[in-house]
Formats: C-alpha cells, structure tokens, sequence
C-alpha cells in the first residue's frame, strides 16, 4: 500500500527536474501551512483551544500584526475556528479543525526531527543572526 501511495505522490508531484506543479499535493500543503508561523501556531493549539493572548505570550517572538494575518490565513483555509464571545473586553478564541487535528503527527515528526537536528548540530544552533 505505501508503494501505491508513493506512486500516486510521484504521479501528482512528478519527482523530476521539471516545476512542481500545482496539483502536487506537496505543493498544496506548502502554500497553506508554508512559512514561518502558521506551523508554530497549529503546534500551540494541538488538541486545545487558545485565546490571542494566550498564542502571543507562546510564540514571544511573533509580532501581534502577523499573528492576526497567520490566524485568518489559517481560519480561511479551514484549519482553524474563530470564537467571538459578546462580552467586555471581546474575547476570542482558536480552535484547531478536525483537518488541522490531521497534521498532529506530521507536527510531532518534525517536532522530534527538529530535536535531533538541534542536539547534533549544536555548533551551529541556534543561528546567531
């Protein structure tokens, strides 16, 4: 059965010197999980629904104007669900979708990667800017 699924990959993704080309699900899942926050902010939320101020203080280094944008990004592309409470202050919350539940292991995958990479590269991690 994996040899199926890679031979369905290589057909859509066509593993060659040409472009990717749109169809290729591997580019699909770039374009909408792609960049430097939105896979950060789906990590915070596994399986846990987290108020704006609770993912700021998570991700220090991320700015309130690109949280905003990375969390309607994520909402448009159905992977996250927007809660507006009627109250004073507002209070809003996220909550991952069942799609975005999906990805949980691929995140655990890349999160143990990312610890192995930092423990055998230790000399060069983390970038001195």
């Amino acid at each position: 059965m994996a040899n199926l699924a890679a031979s369905s990959l290589e057909n859509n993704c066509e593993l060659s010197t040409k472009p990717i080309n749109q169809d290729c699900p591997v580019s699909t899942a770039i374009e909408v999980i792609g960049g430097k926050w939105k896979v950060i902010i789906l990590y915070q939320l596994r399986g846990k629904t987290l108020r704006f101020g609770e993912l700021k203080r998570l991700i220090p280094k991320i700015t309130q104007k690109t949280l905003t944008q990375q969390l309607r990004d994520l909402e448009k592309d159905k992977l996250i669900e927007r809660t507006v409470y009627a109250e004073v202050p507002p209070r809003v919350e996220y909550t991952p979708t069942e799609l975005a539940e999906q990805l949980n292991s691929a995140l655990d995958l890349l999160c143990a990667w990312g610890a192995k990479y930092q423990a055998a590269h230790g000399d060069i991690w983390p970038r001195k800017s």
